[in-house]
């Protein structure tokens, strides 16, 4: 057939011109193409050429500034002009196909215009981000132009008689209005920007954000293409394959992200809300309205693009049922009748009717409706993240004003806040994100079964019945699931609690050979933990199971009653294969439903039920805030009299110079309660030390946050002198002297009496927020002496730390500050720091204490008496006026100052603590870098190699650790698993084939019998094939029970055997491996790991292998249907990998950045919360709210980019669906047309490859998230793989005496011992021998051996040399468990677990009452306990914090001495012991213990003059050994020079 425009017909009306030129169909036509050649011709050289940007000057993100009017405006319409013009190509196409010969003129304008409209976009977005606006008036011709000529065509359509029942006429009316349009949005650019016409064309400036090159999330100003396709997120995802994701890399928020900016938009509603309803703000109604106000807009945005999106997946299942219809009848285009201008016209009905014009539709609707989705999906998480921030700064703010009393009366404690921070603000966001679903989802199910309906009549509605009567029931088992979830929370909160206390005393359960009662009592709380694990198990695969059985239940009830019942109804492929789709998108929402729903209520609950938020937000705070003192100035002569004097000796007698000055104050801590100070009239002088002192429970720190404004004011005044020294307010540490003038209290530096530390570096805790000035840095180190704990951290100074480890910050007004240290330490603090280093500042300190042998530095003292003052004045007046304090005082003193001769080596002790302290310092290093170990161990170094090797890492899956999770389900189970999967999904394409097949043939014998038209045939019968879709049906829904129940089961199986082989192989390693592993990591592996591998790696597993085997099956039908199709299948699979392929890398950075920045954000809040008086007193709220701000968006920022990116992946697997549903659908039809395929296979290809759209994104995203959580089990494996101890003996237990060592003799021969193999030995070739009975003492300096000499007894340390015979038998020998429950040991740290009394001293449960009785009695304790409720069977809670450290050390001692083993050692027991207990039971050990050899190392050395035998250790050798009085005698005696250094 020969082309032409006008095509070549014998009459050829085509060139007829007789009635003018313009009446000519292909004349206009032809005048139509005139506009877009224009353009094309005039924008391609300067697209190609391309030009300097003028706004070059400014650094901007090029290719993202929008500024000119009306943009979003111009993508929309182009967009829709876009779609037109597809519509008016097919429509040519369509109307020429039933001509003679080919009219190119109805197609081909069209198809130009289409180019044009496509380069009119490429140039705008161009001519915009480079800002060259004049060039716009190129599209201002062009718009001209194609209006004009559209505008005739239409003029001569109406002439001629074409009306709207023809397509032509409307797509022609419908291009006017969108050409009309863009023309007035250019006119709309140049009356704005007066860029051309005008004298002085208007300047524009980039917005803050574009100029910032920091901010790198550019949604929110990008086009909308852009916008739509996450396109801008492509540089991003390339750049994270290349090099890890950090926070530099994702950069800063845009403003209108910022915390900040939300929590002012959020705070403007609630004054709103608050000038409304003035009579009671508060209220849960009031917060929602304010949040509504705020937040609102974009969720309303969100929810209609939510239905938007709802309402074209109905598009889906219309088309399928439109082109299998069309396909069955032939897809014969009826004949159109109407023609005019020489041209056939075709009207929207007959367009319609063409298979090939529905499979378009359908891609077009399929790639709008997932864009519509995901934009959708975006708008609510963004909006949600948003007011998360905002709520967060909001309770921050709060959290600045609340009164101290607030937090000390219980009305908030810490954990409700970090509660409200961490759950309910992520409960609040949560349901922002699934709000549009609660609108969306009821239009959904109705338009859906309308439809249903529209199709298959009555039966349609018993279907949706089924699946309506069902989702109660899933309603049911989702809040079942939620319960059984908490109660496994329960139990695996006490597991984690029993595992942490059994990792903390795991050196003292190896030394008491206790493991197994541990282990078995971790085993018990497991096995209920197990238990609701299981119904966990059994509700999730229930869920899962109806989830995949309702639709196939819906499906076989509706067809089996659709085909007997309506014995004439229509039982063809076009109707069953659209019911399945709408069936398939009813239940989503119906099953989601529920979930949404429990989501919503717990989210009223956030702000309803029981309150938290609502109560937190109205909790009083300070009456006014932060104003309850009344600080009232000198007048402003008296301010200038100041600076005059400012540097003079003060005389306390001048009236006016006091810092600050309370008269006649009653303050309390609750505005109702009883006044806790009453008639305080007191000042503290200018630049002088003040000491407060008293007695326990006086008042002296309420009196100090009486002066700082923390309590609550009842009458009285508070004065504060007006200079503030800058040294006083801490703000610069570096210029003492200089004074700053307010005319209020500057910054107070305070010291509270807990210690309170940041999570930072030493540095920053010790200088806190102030300018770092070196010299005076030094200064304070040496007058705090932390020079010593600075050196041994693994840093130095610059070490984080989190727990507590500094001694004492710098500060003026100091809250008990010497209570924690040792003697020679707060002497040395007083000396050093307080005397010399502030009294040279003129700093004025105040300091509460206890050691009043400090008292005679004071310049002023303020002694204090149940809450009054009871004196104040200099030491002088007190001893003058009060001889009886005086006196009192005195004697207090000197029996203070005796307790400092007494102190022995106190050097050992505080060497001891730095032991300890670099133990817990390293171990919290080894834990930073645990948890950002990269999955594969690869060693880190600088050449380009290993970066690559790290970078091939990190995008590999990790299979190994897939096939162990796998291999541990047993040999049972994971065939099952595999096999049931296959199964069903085998089963499910039978059914669609079998439908596919009964409906062809129902077709088929319906359209014969219509040919034959005989009314007696007989009517195609249904039964035989029914009954077998009821057979495969029923299957089907067997087999989903089997496969949910088997991956749920095989999740159990695994998860059960991992712990208990971690457990046992925890249990059982060398005391080595706890002392170099972090204690947080192992319970890391207990904890979160294990609780990834309970409960989120069967449900990944499960929807990872449905969602990859749907997509498998579906892709294996539609290749049967249409062979063609492999031929397209091979590049989209290419993309289909790459896309995943980078996405796993980046979602994986974002998802560890997102819970990496949620963690500095929560100890910001409880941070906060413990040190508000401190950082009140400093002033310093702004600048805590700074970096909160910061904290808060860092987390925004990486919580924002992992959505960007989930969408990014997601629009981009739904365009590939939509490309696998378009080629499908045109490679089935050609096949249908052309090779005689039946409409039931069509229908079944079709209905396939829509499903493979829904899944495909699903399986990347499955496969990402399983990828993480693989690492879980990756950890765990890792620590499986530890040494365990030899706790086998050579000797059986029958060779052993029953009750050996009876004697208690030890022959210690040629020792030589090491911590590990590949290190340096500890003990050097000792020799000793220990007759039974014999009381040994052994001292030395820290770090002499000694207590590895205990230990060697033990054998837990390595002995590689030598033997140690106890009774004749070498222990080397003995089993281990044999060989430490037969000996006894107290350890230097009392170690108490959470329990009973009687559990603490006997968890064997050997022993009767009177025994354990007859061993408290021994450790002095007897009384204590006996006035306790329950007596031995009282609680003791975690780490025995009930009870006090020295009560806690005779515990250990009274459990020791229950063990009556002959054998007894005691390692520095008493250190946490007063002199006086301990002198006690030294006697009861020499008496009880007379017939025991008892081996002490000792702490002080006068406990050991008593003892048989001494051994002075020194470098792992022993230097001396005999008895102690012949050592005392030599002179040249170590023994005898620490004895002389003791007294």
């Amino acid at each position: 057939m020969a082309l032409a425009f006008c095509g070549d017909e014998g009459n050829s009306t085509a060139y007829n011109v007789d009635h003018g030129v313009l009446n000519n169909g292909c004349f206009v036509d032809a005048l139509n193409v005139v506009p877009h050649v224009f353009l094309l011709f005039i924008t391609f050289p300067i697209l190609f050429i391309g030009w300097g940007s003028q706004s070059s000057k400014v650094h901007i993100h090029h290719s993202t500034w929008l500024h000119f009017p009306g943009h979003n405006l111009r993508w929309i319409l182009t967009f829709i002009l876009l779609f037109v013009l597809v519509c008016e190509i097919a429509e040519g196409i369509v109307s020429d196909g039933v001509s003679e010969s080919r009219h190119l003129h109805l197609y081909m304008p069209a198809g130009m215009a289409f180019l044009a409209a496509i380069t009119s976009v490429v140039y705008y977005h161009n001519i915009e981000t480079s800002n060259f606006p004049k060039l716009l008036i190129a599209l201002l011709f062009y718009w001209t132009l194609a209006f004009i000529t559209k505008t005739i065509k239409f003029v001569k359509f109406c002439d001629n008689g074409v009306g709207f029942s023809q397509l032509r006429f409307c797509l022609t009316g419908l291009l006017v209005v969108l050409y009309g349009m863009l023309l007035a949005v250019e006119i709309n650019v140049i009356r704005v920007r007066r860029y051309v016409f005008f004298k002085s064309p208007k300047e524009v400036k980039p917005p803050e954000d574009l100029q910032d090159l920091g901010v790198r999330f550019l949604q929110p100003f990008v086009n909308l293409l852009s916008k739509g396709t996450y396109w801008w997120m492509n540089t991003f995802i390339k750049t994270a394959h290349k090099k890890p994701i950090d926070l530099k890399t994702i950069g800063k928020l845009p403003i209108a992200m910022r915390a900040l900016t939300n929590y002012i938009r959020l705070n403007e509603a609630f004054e709103a809300q608050k000038n409304k309803r003035s009579p009671s703000p508060q209220g849960s109604r009031s917060i929602w309205r304010a949040l509504c106000c705020a937040f609102g807009r974009p969720l309303l945005l969100s929810s209609t693009f939510r239905i938007l999106a709802d309402l074209l997946g109905f598009a889906g299942p219309l088309c399928i049922s439109g082109i299998v219809h069309n396909v069955g009848k032939g897809n014969n285009t009826i004949r159109p009748q109407t023609k005019i201008l020489g041209v056939f016209f075709i009207s929207s009905q007959e367009f319609l009717s063409n298979a090939y014009v529905l499979a378009v539709l359908l891609f077009f609707a399929l790639l709008l409706q997932r864009t519509f989705l995901q934009a959708s999906y975006y708008v609510a998480i963004e909006t949600g993240i948003n007011l998360r921030g905002a709520i967060q700064t909001k309770i921050y703010n709060k959290i600045m004003q609340l009164s101290t009393s607030n937090m000390s009366m219980g009305e908030m404690t810490a954990g409700q806040i970090c509660n409200l921070v961490a759950i309910d603000t992520n409960q609040l966001m949560w349901f922002f994100f699934l709000c549009p679903n609660l609108w969306a989802m009821p239009v959904q199910i109705i338009v859906g079964v309308l439809l249903l309906y529209y199709l298959l009549g009555i039966s349609a509605l018993i279907g949706a019945a089924v699946i309506i009567v069902l989702a109660p029931v899933q309603y049911f088992v989702a809040t079942k699931l939620s319960q059984a979830q908490r109660s496994t929370l329960e139990y695996s909160n006490e597991r984690l609690k029993k595992t942490n206390e059994m990792l903390r005393g795991i050196k003292l359960l190896k030394l008491y050979a206790w493991e197994h009662i541990f282990h078995s009592s971790v085993e018990e709380t497991r096995q209920k933990e197990m238990t609701s694990l299981k119904s966990f198990a059994l509700y999730t695969s229930i869920s899962i199971f109806m989830n995949a059985a309702i639709p196939i239940a819906a499906v076989l009830i509706t067809f089996v009653v659709h085909a007997h019942l309506t014995r004439k109804a229509d039982f063809s492929p076009s109707v069953a294969f659209a019911s399945i789709s709408l069936f398939h998108i009813l239940v989503s929402p119906l099953f989601l439903l529920s979930s949404v729903v429990r989501s919503t209520v717990k989210a009223l609950g956030t702000l309803l039920v029981p309150p938290p938020l609502t109560v937190y937000f109205c909790l009083s705070g300070f009456s006014q805030p932060l104003k309850v003192v009344n600080r009232k100035r000198p007048a402003r002569e008296d301010w200038n009299n100041y600076s005059s004097h400012t540097r003079r000796p003060i005389n306390i007698t001048e009236a006016d110079d006091f810092c600050v000055k309370i008269t006649n104050g009653f303050f309390t801590w609750t505005p109702e309660g009883p006044p806790a100070l009453s008639n305080i009239d007191i000042r503290i002088p200018q630049g002088q030390l003040t000491m407060i002192v008293g007695q326990v429970g006086c008042g002296k720190s309420s009196l100090l946050l009486a002066i700082l404004g923390e309590m609550q004011k009842i009458s009285g005044n508070i004065f504060w002198s007006s200079c503030t020294s800058d040294s006083e307010t801490g703000e610069d540490l570096g210029t003492p002297g200089l004074f700053v003038y307010s005319r209020k209290r500057g910054s107070v530096a305070y010291a509270s009496q807990k210690p309170w530390l940041l999570n930072a570096t030493v540095e920053e805790n010790i200088t806190f927020e102030s300018s770092f000035n070196k010299q005076r840095y030094k200064a304070v180190i040496d007058a705090c002496s932390l020079q010593p704990d600075i050196d041994i951290l693994p840093h130095g100074d610059q070490t984080q730390i989190g727990e507590r480890v500094s001694k004492q910050l710098w500060a003026s007004i100091f809250d008990d500050p010497f209570s924690a240290l040792d003697i020679h330490l707060s002497d040395h603090l007083m000396q050093e720091g307080i005397l010399k280093m502030l009294r040279e500042d003129k700093r004025t300190v105040v300091l509460v204490t206890h050691k009043l042998q400090y008292l005679p530095h004071a310049d002023w003292i303020i002694a204090m008496k149940d809450g009054n003052i009871q004196r104040e004045g200099t030491l002088k007046d007190i001893q003058k006026s009060e001889t009886e304090l005086f006196e009192h005082w005195k004697t207090l003193m000197n029996r203070q100052d005796q307790e400092l001769e007494k102190e022995t080596i106190i050097e050992s002790k505080t060497v001891l603590e730095r032991t300890n302290l670099r133990r817990t310092m390293y171990s919290r290093e080894a834990l930073l870098k645990d948890d950002e170990e990269d999955e594969e161990e690869v060693t880190e170094s600088d050449d380009e190699d290993n970066l690559s090797s790290v970078l091939h890492q990190r995008a590999k899956m990790p299979w190994r650790a897939c096939g162990k999770y796998l291999s541990a389900a047993g040999i049972l189970l994971l065939p099952l698993l595999i096999l049931s999967q296959l199964l069903k999904h085998t089963v499910m394409v039978a059914i669609d084939y079998w439908l596919a097949r009964w409906t062809s043939e129902a077709i088929s014998e319906k359209t014969d019998l219509e040919l034959k038209n005989c009314s007696q045939c007989e009517i195609f019968n249904h039964s035989p094939y029914s009954k077998m879709f009821s057979i495969l049906c029923c299957l089907g829904i067997v087999l989903c029970l089997v496969t949910s129940i088997a991956v749920e089961w095989t999740g159990l199986k695994v998860t059960k055997k991992l712990h208990s082989s971690l457990l046992n192989k925890i249990i059982l390693a060398p005391m080595r491996f706890f002392e170099t592993t972090p204690l947080g990591s192992i319970l890391n592996r207990f904890s979160a790991d294990c609780n990834t591998i309970d409960q989120h790696i069967p449900a990944t597993l499960e929807c990872l292998s449905r969602s990859t085997l749907l997509c498998v099956s579906a892709l294996a039908v539609i290749s049967y249907v249409t062979p063609m199709f492999l031929i397209a299948l091979v590049p989209l699979a290419i993309m289909c990998y790459f896309i995943q392929k980078y996405f796993r890398v980046a979602s994986r950075d974002l998802q560890q950045l997102d819970d990496s920045t949620q963690l500095p954000l929560l100890s910001h809040f409880s941070e906060t919360v413990e040190g508000l008086t401190t950082i009140r007193a400093f002033r310093y709220e702004a600048k805590f709210r700074q970096k909160l701000l910061e904290y808060t968006d860092s987390n925004n920022i990486a919580s924002l980019f992992l959505t960007a990116a989930n969408r990014w992946l997601e629009v981009r697997m739904e365009y590939i669906g939509a490309c696998v549903v378009l080629i499908a659908a045109v490679t089935s039809i050609t096949s249908c047309l052309y090779r005689k395929l039946s409409s039931g296979l069509v229908g079944l290809g079709l209905t396939y490859a829509l499903m493979v759209s829904n899944y495909l994104n699903w399986m990347v995203r499955n496969l990402a998230d399983m990828e993480i959580q693989l690492g879980a089990v990756k950890r765990i494996h890792g620590l499986l793989k530890t040494e365990a101890e030899n706790y086998e003996g050579l000797l059986s237990s029958s060779q052993i005496p029953q009750n050996w060592p009876d004697r208690g003799e030890i022959q210690i021969q040629n020792l030589s011992v090491r911590y590990d193999s590949n290190l340096k030995p500890v003990l050097k070739h000792v020799n000793a021998h220990i007759s039974p009975g014999q009381k040994i003492g052994i001292c030395g300096r820290t770090g002499s051996g000694k207590s590895s000499f205990s230990l060697a007894f033990f054998r837990m340390v390595d002995t590689f040399e030598g033997r140690i015979i106890i009774d004749g038998i070498d222990i080397a020998k003995l089993p281990l468990q044999t060989l430490r429950s037969r000996l006894s040991i107290i350890l230097q740290d009392p170690i108490l677990f959470s329990g009973t009394i009687r559990f603490n001293l006997d968890p064997e449960k050997k022993c009767t009452d009177s025994m354990l009785w007859e061993a408290l009695e021994i450790a002095q304790l007897k009384h204590v306990v006996k006035a306790l409720p329950g007596g031995l069977d009282a609680i003791v809670t975690e780490g025995g914090e009930n009870f006090s450290q020295g009560q806690r050390q005779l515990f250990c001692l009274a459990r020791a001495f229950v063990r009556k083993t002959s054998i007894f050692i005691m390692d520095e027991a008493t250190a946490s012991i007063d002199m006086a207990t301990e002198n006690i039971l030294q006697k009861v050990v020499m008496t009880a213990f007379a017939d025991r050899t008892v081996v002490t190392i000792a702490h002080r050395v006068h406990t050991i003059l008593n003892a048989d035998l001494v051994i002075v250790m020194k470098r792992g050798v022993i230097l001396e050994y005999d008895k102690p009085e012949v050592l005392l005698e030599r002179e040249d005696s170590v023994f005898a020079s620490f004895v002389q250094a003791d007294k």
